[in-house]
């Protein structure tokens, strides 16, 4: 009577094989996951910034006077004054880990919710490969 031998694994070859398939797929999904990653942060810093301009804005209106709104690119912070006291602050870059790039560095609402010194205001937020924009109008609209 002859008995068989079941084999019990997998040779050397065989695993060598499902590794590299296995590296090859992750060296395709890998980059993509990250560019996805960074998308969803600038995608949050934009939200985080349309609030807090939104909020400039609205305290403009309600309290019947201009309200500041410093941007500093270096530290990546945005801060809303009122009469020189600080409202509102937001680091965006800590938060978010994007980097803020503006065409001014500063812009006011005045009391009627319109913007001074926002000339068409671009604010980009950018990480990495991925990057968004917040524009201001000279109306004080937010998009």
């Amino acid at each position: 009577m002859r008995e068989s031998r079941h084999r019990l694994g997998a040779t050397l070859f065989e695993t060598l094989v499902v590794l590299a398939v296995a590296a090859m797929a992750l060296a395709i999904a890998v980059p993509r996951f990250q560019l996805a990653l960074d998308r969803l942060s600038v995608r949050s810093a934009a939200v985080d910034l349309r609030a807090t301009l939104h909020s400039a804005r609205w305290s403009a209106l309600s309290s019947q006077a201009a309200v500041a709104v410093h941007l500093d690119d270096a530290a990546g912070t945005v801060k809303v004054l009122r009469s020189g006291r600080q409202l509102l602050s937001r680091n965006l870059a800590s938060a978010h880990g994007v980097v803020l790039g503006a065409t001014r560095d500063s812009l006011a609402f005045g009391p009627m919710g319109l913007g001074r010194g926002a000339a068409n205001l671009s604010i980009i937020l950018r990480r990495r490969a991925a990057a968004e924009t917040v524009f201001v109008s000279r109306l004080g609209r937010i998009r």
